[in-house]
């Protein structure tokens, strides 16, 4: 049994970044667990979290309740979603609350990485304890001011009251005087039962952020502005460590409104976050720029990546993937042996291109310097990540950098990277601090990004004489992440691996997982999801093949092998990571996946005639501690125009804090995955991405969107259970369902993504 380490995301990128793999298989020493006893959840991540009330509540004398949200908010709702959580454990009237948006400070807030789907995973309990501190400190106020017990005094919707005496007090009444009071032990707080909830679980809560949204006032990251500020655009090598030789920065100045133009060296390599060098033309306005960038004539020297080309890679990683030379991450049984001696084998491979998160508002940051301090206001999602970096770069002490988190319009996991924000920090210092706003277009962003990782997916799997898999083989070649941290790793890495390889909890007695080598030509980053899109599309595909390959119902099939309901320790699978969380809290539960996979089929009338050239396709998957299954119906035209009538998705996440936004996430993930099946791709030649804008890298549009989403949520009465992720798990079924879906429609197995236009050939 492989054992299970603490290796939060940062921790990896930390440990890269030095230039030393910090991540293995092997045992901890018995004196390294004598000395650290392994941490798992918000616990492990770097700052870990915060409960503390005077951080996170503030009310005005008009009773104005201000939360300070110190997570990221893209869409997702989570300003909301924690804002109900403090509100309503300090007996808010909501109407009267405020969020505020923390700035990079986690020594203060905890950790600030919004990503991994853990934001209300990790805080909902301590910002629970927040609100109820904060009202018991106002109780502890209101009893002192009247001369009686606390325990005589309630709070309820934003009012104190004495019943004995008919005493009543507004919360703004009681601010001061609560704020010179003691925080109350953690111990002794009183949470307060599901059955008195005001507002988490409910439906009808609402975005916070919704009427600045609606009326333009909120600001994201492209908003922000300063008096006298400038505005930059940059020439980027268009191939990962190149650099420019030559350029005509004259005719870029004689572009009216043209300032400077300003060389940025390109980083060593590997990069990690660093702004990728290139030509910057600052300007008065974005236009000025974006002319000026235009006309600077750069020859480029490309670097060793010149030659990557998206057809001859993928032809090398399905080479890699028939081989016998990867590295073995998870070994049961004999699976070799086993699939030797099956009556029946079945073998396939699945291609998943690069992708790109493509938010709808491209990368964009301020930055401006002034005696000796630097202030940015940024669209990212790991604003901590970006003050040291900024930091670094200019060489200030990270309490000198002071980073603002716009909302952001997307993130998907490009903005975990802060390589924009270090850009506009370089160029306002090149120009003596004056505010610099880097602008990223969309080409920019699509031609520059750090893009999901392409991957062959290749299975093999013995079958007895039912039909049942008695063995199964699964490689995987794919470039890993760890190669912005580190030269040339080749393999991934173990959170990698994790998200539904090693821990894929089918029950097969032979079970071999192999890793071979695969090199990276472009950057590659976390995309929502990470590897659980490329293992889902695979298993999920190929267990339908073998269902048909056994003449059996895919459902029943899928059910048959995922076997009776139990609780897998995920390490005995191989499973180092679990997503950060602890193994005993968080075991792979095969009950709860039955359970979203009969919510889903039943839902959407599993087993019904369907018309010609229409079917049902099903898929589902474990992901960031959470249960999701989808069913979607696929109509194919003789055109081999695909259109998606419906779609159901249900999910178990654990207790339902906000509703509207698991539905929310829910119904994106399913638009989202509807782009991967059927359009979207990024590719390359001479090393260069081929997509520039959404008229070439495809999303779906109105017309091609599913025509109906129906989101079931499974579970979510019991507050006492762990809280799953909800931001990403909605995302891997989606594309398995919709190509299982068109081989029911039409017969037609689809292998390699995006479906394009292989339905018309």
């Amino acid at each position: 049994m492989a054992a299970l380490e603490n290796v939060s995301r940062r921790a990896v990128l930390l440990g890269l970044g030095a230039g030393a793999l910090v991540i293995s298989l092997g045992l901890p020493s018995l004196a390294q667990e004598q000395e650290e006893p392994l941490k798992f959840g918000a616990d492990a991540m770097p700052h870990g979290w915060r409960d503390d009330p005077r951080i996170f509540v503030a009310i005005d004398p008009d009773g104005t309740v201000t939360v300070t949200v110190h997570r990221a908010e893209m869409g997702q709702g989570v300003r909301t979603s924690i804002a109900m959580a403090v509100a309503d454990e300090l007996e808010a009237d909501w109407s009267r609350v405020r969020v505020a948006q923390a700035p990079a400070d986690e020594p203060t807030f905890g950790n600030q990485d919004t990503d991994g789907s853990r934001s209300l995973r990790h805080f909902f309990e301590p910002m629970r304890r927040a609100g109820a501190a904060a009202r018991q400190m106002l109780r502890e106020a209101a009893a002192a001011e009247w001369g009686v017990p606390v325990e005589e005094v309630t709070a309820e919707n934003h009012a104190l009251s004495h019943a004995a005496s008919g005493r009543q007090a507004g919360y703004g009444d009681m601010a001061s005087r609560a704020a010179e009071g003691e925080i109350p032990v953690r111990e002794s707080l009183a949470l307060k039962s599901p059955d008195k909830f005001r507002y988490i679980g409910r439906d009808d809560v609402g975005l916070i952020d919704n009427p600045g949204i609606v009326t333009g006032a909120a600001v994201y990251g492209m908003d922000a502005k300063a008096e006298g500020m400038l505005f930059a655009v940059v020439a980027r090598p268009p191939v990962i460590g190149g650099r420019a030789v030559s350029h005509d920065a004259e005719a870029a100045l004689k572009v009216p409104g043209v300032q400077r133009v300003v060389m940025i060296d390109p980083p060593p390599q590997p990069s990690e976050f660093q702004p990728l060098g290139g030509v910057a033309v600052i300007a008065t306005n974005t236009w000025a720029a974006m002319r000026g960038r235009d006309v600077l004539n750069i020859r480029w020297e490309d670097g060793p990546h010149g030659a990557y080309d998206s057809e001859v890679f993928k032809a090398e990683l399905e080479q890699a993937a028939r081989s016998s030379d990867g590295a073995v991450v998870r070994n049961q049984g004999d699976a070799l042996t086993a699939l030797q001696e099956a009556p029946r084998k079945v073998e396939a491979e699945y291609y998943i291109p690069h992708l790109a998160q493509a938010p709808m508002e491209p990368p964009a940051a301020l930055a401006m310097i002034r005696d000796g301090r630097c202030e940015v206001w940024a669209c990212v999602q790991a604003p901590q990540v970006t003050r040291v970096r900024i930091a670094e770069k200019l060489g200030l002490p990270p309490e000198n950098v002071t980073v603002n988190v716009t909302l952001l319009g997307g993130g998907f996991g490009r903005k975990s990277k802060p390589d924009f924000a270090i850009e506009a920090a370089i160029l306002s210092r090149e120009m003596d601090g004056a505010p610099v706003k880097v602008v990223w277009t969309r080409d920019d962003d699509l031609h520059h990004s750090f893009y999901h990782t392409v991957s062959v997916e290749r299975l093999e799997a013995g079958l007895d004489d039912s039909g049942r898999p008695v063995a199964w083989l699964h490689r995987t070649a794919a470039p890993t992440i760890g190669s912005i941290f580190a030269p040339d790793p080749m393999q991934k890495l173990p959170f990698e691996l994790g998200m539904g390889l090693t821990n894929m909890p089918l029950d097969i007695p032979n079970v071999r997982a192999e890793n071979p080598k695969a090199q990276a030509h472009t950057r590659i980053g976390w995309y929502r999801s990470v590897s659980n899109i490329p293992h889902a599309f695979a298993i999920q595909s190929f267990i339908a093949e073998l269902a048909h390959e056994a003449g059996r119902d895919h459902r029943d099939y899928l059910l048959e092998v995922i076997g009776p309901a139990r609780k897998i320790d995920p390490t005995e699978l191989g499973d180092v990571w679990n997503y950060g969380e602890d193994p005993a809290r968080y075991p792979v539960d095969t009950g709860r996946l039955r359970r979203v996979i009969e919510t889903a089929t039943e839902a959407a009338g599993w087993g019904r005639e369907m018309p010609a050239r229409r079917g049902l396709g099903l898929a589902a998957h474990y992901s960031f501690v959470s249960y999701v299954a989808v069913v979607v119906e696929v109509e194919v035209d003789e055109a081999g125009n695909v259109r998606i009538p419906a779609a159901h998705l249900a999910i178990d996440c654990g207790p339902h804090v906000n509703p509207d936004r698991i539905r929310s996430q829910m119904e994106g993930a399913v638009i989202m995955g509807s782009g991967q099946a059927l359009t979207s791709q990024i590719t390359f030649a001479q090393g260069r991405a081929q997509q520039d804008n959404f008229d070439t890298y495809l999303v779906p549009r109105m017309d091609t969107a599913p025509r109906e989403i129906h989101v079931h949520l499974v579970g979510g009465e019991d507050y006492g259970q762990p809280l799953g992720g909800v931001g990403e798990p909605g995302l891997p079924p989606v594309t398995p369902a919709i190509t299982n879906a068109i081989f029911a429609a039409t017969g037609q197995r689809i292998r390699r993504l995006p479906v394009g236009n292989q339905l018309s050939s």
